[in-house]
């Protein structure tokens, strides 16, 4: 069992877009895919408007995604060929309350995929894929105070993007793959994944 984490710097950088990728390029492994949304302060992390995805009790919800023809991230999951998708929303400064019973999804799945960044401070994953994008000003806290756990980089080819290559540079040690949208997970992508899904299936239990 594999658990991979896609977080990203803010909103809108294309998390979704490389989670349904991957589904769909490695389908042999069955995935089960997971979207962790923090909300809180009256604005939901997925888009910065008045928040449509808190809870009754406004403390955590776990939904499975059973509808693959609706236009929400976690349909878009099940088209690319999840087995099983589900939606975790967790009021902000109360996902380690959800860690419980994400867990007990994880246990049951054959690999997981979970677009979040927040979460690898609860969890620790087989592999971290952060996305980022040069042009973007905006930083999500958790992403930038995450980013340097990442196993490697996606990041937005962009002109004129010289000032937000300078910030980033110093991460580029790491392994970095060069996407232009709307390709979101290239050959290069695919291959790092897979290469590291196979070496874990190889390795010492």
């Amino acid at each position: 069992m594999a658990i991979i984490v896609i977080g990203g710097q803010s909103r809108n950088v294309g998390k979704t877009s490389v989670v349904a990728g991957l589904i769909e390029a490695l389908p042999s492994y069955a995935w089960t895919a997971i979207k962790i949304t923090q909300f809180g302060h009256g604005r939901c992390s997925v888009n910065g408007k008045a928040c449509h995805c808190s809870t009754p009790d406004h403390r955590f919800s776990i939904s499975e995604e059973k509808q693959p023809s609706t236009k929400t991230d976690t349909s878009r999951f099940l088209r690319a060929g999840a087995k099983r998708v589900f939606w975790v929303r967790a009021e902000q400064g109360r996902l380690g309350e959800v860690v419980p019973a994400l867990r007990g999804l994880l246990s049951q799945a054959e690999n997981s995929i979970i677009e979040s960044n927040s979460i690898v401070r609860f969890i620790r994953p087989d592999l971290y894929l952060t996305v980022l994008d040069p042009g973007i000003e905006d930083w999500k806290m958790s992403a930038w105070t995450l980013v340097e756990r990442a196993d490697a980089l996606i990041v937005h080819r962009r002109e004129g993007a010289l000032s937000g290559e300078v910030r980033l540079r110093p991460l580029f040690a790491r392994p970095t793959f060069s996407i232009q949208p709307p390709e979101y997970v290239t050959d290069q992508v695919i291959a790092f994944v897979a290469g590291h899904l196979e070496r874990l299936s190889h390795s010492p239990a």
